[in-house]
């Protein structure tokens, strides 16, 4: 079986970077993940700290998405560590989502994302899917 996962209101919403599970990381407070994550996207300036304090996860995904932003140049090298590191801390912090992650056994975790096609699979199914093999990873870590 496969475990699908897109938005926080469904059945595994909790794998969803907008979930509302924060924590500590960097010294820092995180609400979500995704503020995290976005926020690495400019390092050690005012935009980080911006995104960090966005109201929501989806106002930190636009946030990071500006280009009038400038993004660290070796964004695409470590984008994939970022989130390793942000899903990690998330699962470490909160007992009950760590259980259901554990409670999936072996099975593929799958961002049904229909628009993303390097963290979720994408429409058609073709993407790389980055964000389940990174929760799936983390599921070993914490066995």
């Amino acid at each position: 079986m496969t475990i699908y996962f897109y938005t926080v209101r469904e059945a595994y919403g909790c794998f969803s970077n907008f979930s509302l599970h924060g924590f500590m990381l960097d010294e820092l407070y995180w609400c979500t993940s995704e503020h995290y994550f976005q926020a690495q996207k400019f390092l050690e300036t005012f935009h980080r700290e911006q995104i960090r304090q966005a109201v929501t996860p989806k106002v930190a995904a636009q946030m990071g998405r500006e280009r009038n932003r400038p993004l660290r140049s070796d964004w695409e090298q470590v984008k994939d560590n970022v989130m390793r590191k942000a899903v990690l801390r998330k699962f470490e912090n909160h007992a009950d989502i760590r259980e259901i992650l554990l409670s999936t056994g072996h099975e593929e975790i799958v961002e049904n994302s229909p628009i993303d096609y390097y963290w979720g699979c994408g429409s058609d199914g073709s993407g790389k899917n980055m964000l389940g093999i990174i929760l799936m990873e983390v599921r070993e870590q914490l066995r």
